[in-house]
């Protein structure tokens, strides 16, 4: 369930006009982080599904610029699940990737960005008690962004390559418009999708709606809640995120 989670439930943030994908959204985007900037989301993920709930409190989304145009990315999480199995708590899966974009970064906003972010899951979590996936996979994904006006919209898709028992290699996108509603506040909704992971699951489908709102400089508020839309009963009854941003150098 937390490796399903963690793909229906990710993280995004924006800074003032700029949108940089991750919490509170699933579907990322191309933008990196500037050189020697950090940006830490800490939040809060939660996920309803047919066999219950589970999520990470905290989960913590590590983001470096360690060269131009390149992110380093690192997600640590304590993981939880609540079920008909009992409940557990204890340490995830960790999530680690590298963003790189491959157009200019000086190309004017209303051009389209392009990136890759390739994604490597490690099954540090406990497989036996929910806590985790019991075996590493890949998530090879390609995105792009532009910004009209107050819009900024972004999306793309990627393969996944698991290699856990009776596991499926999958495929997995989705596109996410936001709204720049001030100077402080971005708000927008996405819809994503993924074909099979597991030989006993189906296509599903969902949408999230959410925002940023600046607090202070360098700090914002991260927020987004969603449904699953096909094969919601047994993949996404119901999901929400919450969580804050701090970004320095």
């Amino acid at each position: 369930m937390i490796k399903a989670l963690r793909r229906c439930v990710a993280a995004a943030a924006v800074a003032s006009t700029c949108a940089h994908a991750g919490p509170p959204f699933v579907t990322d985007d191309p933008e990196p982080v500037d050189l020697h900037a950090w940006e830490i989301n800490y939040g809060a993920t939660w996920l309803r599904s047919a066999d219950g709930s589970g999520g990470a409190v905290p989960g913590i989304d590590l983001n470096y610029g360690v060269l131009p145009n390149v992110q380093l990315h690192a997600q640590p999480q304590i993981a939880y699940t609540r079920g008909p199995g009992g409940n557990a708590v204890g340490l995830g899966d960790l999530e680690l990737g590298v963003k790189y974009r491959l157009t200019r970064p000086d190309q004017p906003r209303s051009d389209w960005m392009v990136g890759i972010y390739p994604m490597l899951e490690l099954p540090t979590g406990s497989a036996r008690r929910g806590l985790g996936a019991g075996a590493h996979s890949v998530y090879l994904p390609l995105w792009v962004q532009t910004t009209r006006g107050r819009w900024t919209v972004f999306g793309g898709a990627g393969y996944w390559l698991d290699h856990g028992t009776r596991a499926h290699d999958a495929w997995a996108g989705g596109i996410t418009a936001l709204y720049e509603v001030n100077a402080r506040l971005q708000f927008g909704g996405e819809w994503y999708g993924t074909t099979r992971h597991h030989v006993d699951e189906a296509t599903a489908t969902g949408i999230n709606l959410g925002g940023i709102l600046q607090l202070r400089d360098g700090l914002a508020l991260l927020f987004s809640a969603g449904h699953g839309l096909r094969n919601a009963g047994a993949s996404n009854k119901g999901a929400a995120y919450l969580g804050l941003r701090t970004s320095f150098q």
